[in-house]
């Protein structure tokens, strides 16, 4: 039910910032007086910092300035005031739009798809499709994931796996978060015809380092099964993920997750790692290898399940 909560409050507008009137008073009067002793700055400079700033490359911005500082010394104070009323513009901008969004604006997220058919001495026929979206604002962030295998050989069904799930978030600070989580599953091959989970805790990005990112959720669970046995299982357990994404280059991407569930009667641990290369644009193709472990599956079934595949991605 606490995921149901905070999707109730998720797109309430978060309290606007303290005010910081007086330093900032302060040092723009500093910055005016010496604007003011220094003569006036040199019309191609001033057009250098003006065209660097229309271009809003970040990058370019921050070399422009450099260089134009080193030109022009005794402007400093003004070359820096105009990059610093630049990005407080572009910070009130950005926080506007997050603010003024709708329920269906500014998502992303990405869509995979793979597959494969071999006939001859065996008919197979396979196919794998999934879909994550993530929606960020200044405070609440959702994400939602879909993801589905299916495969037959000879006409008979060997793979039937669903998974769809919702989990909305709200930032604390920097690194620490609140999330909720429901989920639903389906895997008749593993034992069960259906898996309803519930789950709320806290998140934590352990590391924060550029490239690399590793985010922790932990907190407790309440899932409910339906077995191909005809059996129900309502339980509580603990829950907890580690999720991994590491950019190595600008084409090459590697990610890892893995979500645990401990419980008395049947513990799950589901574990993904992927490779993703770009083709063109916001095209890659997508190795990846899936493991989920289930303590103590219905009689007659296999507790480890493994599936590796190829696909490709689109990022939107």
């Amino acid at each position: 039910m606490f995921a149901m909560i905070l999707a109730a409050a998720a797109f309430a507008p978060p309290p606007a910032p303290a005010e910081q009137a007086a330093p900032q008073a302060a040092a723009s009067e500093e910055s005016e007086k010496a604007e003011a002793a220094a003569p006036e700055m040199p019309a191609a400079v001033r057009a250098m910092v003006d065209a660097a700033l229309a271009s809003g490359n970040e990058g370019e911005i921050a070399t422009v300035a450099k260089y134009a500082r080193r030109a022009a010394p005794e402007h400093a104070p003004e070359i820096d005031r105009m990059v610093g009323e630049y990005r407080a513009a572009k910070a009130r901008a950005a926080r506007e739009a997050v603010l003024n969004a709708g329920l269906f604006d500014r998502w992303s997220g990405r869509g995979d798809i793979g597959g494969f058919r071999s006939t001859g001495s065996s008919d197979t026929l396979g196919i794998s499709a999934g879909l994550a979206l993530q929606r960020e604002g200044i405070r609440w962030n959702h994400k939602i994931r879909l993801r589905g295998d299916y495969q037959e050989s000879n006409g008979i069904k060997t793979r039937e796996a669903l998974l769809a799930s919702y989990e909305p978030s709200y930032k604390v600070s920097d690194r620490m978060s609140v999330y909720g989580l429901g989920q639903y599953e389906r895997d008749p091959f593993l034992g069960f015809y259906s898996r309803y989970s519930l789950s709320s805790g806290i998140g934590y990005r352990a590391i924060n380092e550029g490239p690399f990112l590793v985010d922790l959720n932990v907190g407790p669970a309440f899932r409910t099964t339906r077995f191909v046995t005809g059996d129900n299982d309502n339980t509580l357990a603990g829950r907890g993920s580690v999720a991994v994404k590491w950019t190595l280059s600008p084409r090459l991407r590697f990610s890892h997750e893995t979500n645990a569930y401990l419980e008395s009667s049947n513990s799950t641990v589901a574990a993904t790692s992927a490779l993703d290369a770009k083709i063109v644009g916001a095209l890659s193709a997508r190795l990846s290898y899936n493991v989920q472990f289930e303590s103590h599956p219905p009689a007659g079934r296999d507790n480890l399940d493994t599936l590796s595949r190829a696909s490709l991605v689109y990022d939107f």
